[in-house]
């Protein structure tokens, strides 16, 4: 990666930090509230732990490629309050998103977060769609920037021939993810099949073979 690049990635950084002013994450009143995951006491939030260390403020897990041998030939690698409880309150949070060739990161919102996204390597055709179901798309290659604002329907595509990956941003400790599809054929418990063959016009037996297609794996 290039002086440039690095230069790149802290910009979208220092944007994120000042979007995090105007966040729905609550405000801290104290300097740092180190996330104790493992407490029973339920907050908007996480409940502060009292012993805390540098670790607490450190994730190395975006470093490497993540595997992208799975259905949609993509993987997010998230660094959120989960797996860096220092970001208890602090309202930012990024991931890692590396695709295969043909790879998708398929249609999701984020109901807690404008993202935004830095390509470190490939190209991807990238996209969202506002409330009035109009599409905002475009194709970025490495180096360049793209931004879904908050809670819109959005997805990345890697129509390329060479792998490719993403950093990207969000102005949320813990944005959420809710792919659609997911969401309306693989609920627990299920959402009824009346409902969504109504809503797509199709019959009871493909609903129920994409049901069986985005099912957990057990």
């Amino acid at each position: 990666m290039t002086t440039n690049d690095f230069g790149l990635i802290i910009g979208m950084m220092m944007t994120v930090f000042l979007a995090s002013s105007v966040s729905a994450d609550p405000d801290l009143l104290q300097d740092v509230c180190v996330a104790d995951l493992t407490s029973g006491v339920k907050l908007n939030g996480f409940e502060c732990k009292s012993n805390i260390s540098a670790d607490d403020f450190f994730f190395a897990g975006l470093a490497k490629p993540g595997s992208t041998n799975n259905t949609f030939g993509a993987t997010v690698t998230p660094a959120s309050v989960q797996q860096i409880t220092g970001l208890n309150t602090l309202g930012v949070s990024m991931a890692r998103i590396d695709y295969a060739p043909g790879g998708i990161n398929p249609p999701h919102t984020h109901p807690r977060a404008t993202e935004i996204v830095f390509v470190l390597e490939g190209e991807l055709d990238v996209g969202f769609i506002t409330t009035d179901n109009k599409l905002f798309s475009k194709t970025i290659k490495k180096g360049e920037i793209f931004t879904f604002p908050r809670g819109l329907i959005h997805f990345q595509l890697n129509n390329g021939k060479v792998p490719a990956a993403v950093i990207a941003a969000f102005n949320s400790q813990l944005p959420g993810t809710q792919r659609v599809a997911n969401a309306l054929f693989a609920s627990s418990p299920t959402v009824e099949d009346v409902v969504l063959t109504k809503t797509f016009q199709v019959g009871t037996k493909l609903v129920e073979k994409i049901k069986s297609r985005l099912a957990p794996k057990k």
